[in-house]
């Protein structure tokens, strides 16, 4: 696992900062005036929700300090290789896919980050807020960031309903201002944070349930549209079924698909396909 020179980011310090905010805020105002930090289901919760805040806050750094994957300057396709069923060529000539700009041939599944300035294997998408590509190497790490920064806003949420509705104590000491003001800015950020987090664990839900990238849902969408049109049916060569398609993202061992392992995935540059034959396929990218 490689791992990049971080340069600053806005976004990345305000990704920070958000889980700085929320966390404090959760735990020093929302469980303590719930509970009380001293109760047990106090320390509790605030162990839960603390565990759940460091696991959300190491993913996302490994997601922003690991390389997604670059293509080896020696890299060439072996189209006379019988394990390896598919080489992508490209929609015009039928020439294997070539980086002009990189100089190198593109492995399946690799393509070209205008903002990183090079190939990236198996890549999904770039992401301002981890200041990075989300690839081969950091798909998983990215994933389940996701995860549990839903988890991490959903519990938030329901501590600060709760701690809104079970407040009966009225403020003698003059804080109450600066209360108000946490509760609002915290729902705020939680409110749309739960809703935008959930749909973005939706979407790549979908996507390593299918095995696909972002980049090939789209480029799938096209495929399909041609396929239909000439009386074919498309079919993604690199869906190997549900919990194949799991396996294949997440890593063998149910036990760690939350855990931000990654010493499954291979080298990125060869993928197992849905072809059962060492025929030679060809994909139109």
């Amino acid at each position: 696992m490689k791992k990049r020179i971080l340069r600053f980011s806005l976004p990345v310090s305000v990704v920070v900062l958000v889980i700085a905010y929320i966390y404090f805020s959760t735990v020093f105002v929302f469980i303590e005036r719930w509970f009380g930090l001293m109760t047990s289901p106090g320390i509790m919760n605030a162990v839960v929700f603390t565990s759940i805040a460091l696991m959300c806050a190491f993913s996302y750094s490994i997601s922003l300090f690991t390389d997604p994957g670059r293509v080896p300057p020696t890299y060439a396709p072996d189209i006379e290789d019988s394990e390896n069923p598919i080489h992508e060529i490209k929609r015009k000539g039928g020439d294997l896919r070539y980086c002009q700009k990189c100089s190198h041939y593109k492995p399946p599944r690799a393509h070209h980050c205008r903002v990183c300035q090079r190939c990236v294997l198996r890549m999904d998408h770039h992401c301002i807020w981890i200041n990075n590509c989300v690839g081969h190497a950091n798909y998983k790490f990215f994933f389940i960031f996701v995860i549990y920064a839903v988890i991490a806003c959903i519990y938030s949420l329901v501590l600060l309903v709760g701690s809104l509705t079970n407040d009966s104590q009225k403020d003698e000491d003059g804080s109450g201002s600066t209360l108000r003001t946490i509760y609002v800015v915290s729902g705020l950020l939680l409110v749309p944070l739960s809703v935008a987090l959930s749909v973005l664990l939706g979407w790549h839900i979908y996507l390593v349930l299918q095995n696909k990238t972002t980049i090939e849902y789209h480029e799938g969408v096209r495929a399909m549209w041609l396929a239909e049109k000439g009386g074919d049916v498309y079919s993604h060569p690199y869906d190997l079924g549900a919990f194949e398609n799991l396996t294949t993202v997440l890593g063998p061992s149910i036990c760690c698909w939350i855990c931000p392992t990654s010493g499954h995935i291979g080298s990125g540059l060869r993928f197992r396909t849905a072809y059962k034959y060492s025929a030679t396929a060809s994909l139109s990218k």
